[in-house]
């Protein structure tokens, strides 16, 4: 008798485990389906490059993140839910940033903060497509980062980058022959050339060279320097990361050459280059939606703020995700969004209620967002003058 209640018991045991992981299972799959998670809090996952060449950029949207959040939760929450915040890194590569999604999404996340570079952006949106969730990127500036309904973007698109610098140059008179040094190799350099050089023959800039680089030869510019300096540019565009910027102005400098320089947004952390001397970027001009130096009570709280919980000062990167969070919080509010509905219903109700807000924040004012996933704001224009940044107006 004892022996048949202890199989009926493990017989038992068994069947209740089959029916949990049953359970499990349909959860799992509801989930790819986006099912009601169940939660009762907001589940918002982060991606992009905390170690590795763009580590700058990947840590400052970490951060900016984790203020909104930290802030978000202390007055109040999303419609009266905190939020709960996971960043995974990608180290700038497509295939670790689609193993990253997998995790968060493993993990429970309901909507995507990322991300944070172009090229595994174009990556992961095929998935958050596939999944229908919301996905919102601060940085990736490409095009193709937000083809799909379910995404928007914070930043510029690359296509506004290369039109808007042409426009600057041209219209407030800083050369008329113009160098335009990019990677060949990566998505966001050549996007921003194109659309530069179509604007630029608009606007009667002639661009005197063309130089292009690769992945596999960004550290020797000489080349590439000396065909510039040659053509009488005036001013060498550079639609380029900081890394390789901070090489061509050392290089440039031991050429002596001396042109007007004026780069993008990937531009922004030269300052920091371990080893560069700063100097050297005096009077450069890039493409910013934001610069920690500005004196409206908005940036200054946010900087001091920063500062004392992270120990560095921000750059755009932190503040284009630090608006994310902002704007997903608007978002969440006006399409009345809660934690358990499906991440399906929940990425519908916010790709509606995005064309419906619009935000002051760190990046602009009056920010508003077509179904495209295109934001409508001003550009800003810096130069760095005594080692910071200062605001150019237009003329």
């Amino acid at each position: 008798m004892k022996m048949w209640k202890k199989a009926a018991s493990l017989a038992l045991a068994s069947a209740l485990v089959v029916s949990l992981a049953a359970c499990g299972s349909n959860g799992s799959d509801d989930s790819k389906e986006g099912s009601s998670s169940g939660s009762d809090v907001f589940m918002i996952g982060g991606i992009g490059p905390t170690t590795g060449n763009n580590a700058i950029y990947g840590t400052a949207v970490k951060n900016g993140i984790q203020l909104a959040v930290d802030e978000i939760n202390a007055d109040g929450g999303i419609n009266g839910y905190q939020i709960e915040y996971q960043f995974e890194d990608d180290q700038s590569d497509s295939e670790k940033s689609v193993n990253a999604y997998n995790t968060l999404k493993d993990w429970g996340m309901q909507m995507l903060v990322g991300t944070v570079t172009s090229t595994p952006c174009v990556a992961v949106v095929e998935e958050t497509h596939a999944d229908n969730m919301f996905q919102l990127t601060p940085s990736a500036t490409t095009v193709e980062a937000v083809q799909y309904d379910n995404a928007f973007r914070m930043c510029f698109s690359d296509p506004s980058q290369g039109t808007v610098s042409a426009d600057y140059i041209a219209e407030n008179g800083l050369a008329t022959k113009v160098a335009v040094i990019y990677d060949s190799s990566d998505t966001y350099s050549t996007g921003i050339y194109q659309s530069f050089a179509s604007e630029a023959d608009a606007k009667g800039l002639e661009i005197v060279a063309a130089e292009a680089f690769t992945a596999d030869s960004n550290t020797d510019f000489s080349v590439q320097i000396q065909k510039a300096k040659d053509s009488g540019a005036e001013l060498v565009f550079l639609p380029i990361y900081y890394q390789q910027a901070s090489l061509i102005l050392a290089q440039a400098d031991r050429a002596g050459f001396a042109p007007e320089w004026f780069g993008v947004d990937g531009m922004d952390g030269i300052l920091d280059v371990e080893g560069f001397d700063a100097s050297l970027a005096e009077g450069l001009m890039f493409l910013t939606p934001f610069t920690p130096d500005a004196d409206d009570e908005a940036t200054q709280t946010f900087v001091a703020n920063y500062e004392k919980e992270f120990g560095d000062t921000p750059i755009q990167f932190a503040a284009d995700a630090y608006d994310c969070m902002y704007v997903i919080k608007a978002a969440a509010e006006k399409a009345d969004v809660t934690p358990d509905m499906s991440v399906s219903d929940m990425c519908d109700a916010m790709k509606s209620a995005m064309t419906e807000i619009t935000i002051d924040g760190l990046t602009g004012k009056q920010i508003s967002w077509d179904a495209d996933g295109e934001p409508s704001k001003e550009p800003t224009v810096v130069v760095i003058k005594n080692g910071a940044y200062e605001v150019l107006q237009a003329e």
